[in-house]
């Protein structure tokens, strides 16, 4: 996965951070920081990189926008 600014969905940006693991079960999280408060978190990689079904189109839920 490239570091950079990524564009959820829903419009708001996030900056990649890097990929953790789970203590407990080792699964792969994606932690990330949003641009528009500074908050940080963390969401498994396989939710990060699924597809949405908007309607009649499909769409990733991150959409990669630029390097930093």
């Amino acid at each position: 996965m490239e570091r950079g600014i990524y564009r959820h969905y829903k419009g708001n940006e996030y900056e990649f951070l890097f990929i953790a693991k789970h203590s407990e079960t080792l699964e792969e999280l994606v932690v990330y920081k949003a641009l528009y408060n500074d908050s940080i978190w963390a969401r498994p990689i396989k939710m990060w990189d699924e597809e949405i079904k908007l309607g009649d189109k499909t769409v990733k839920r991150f959409e990669f926008v630029r390097k930093i």
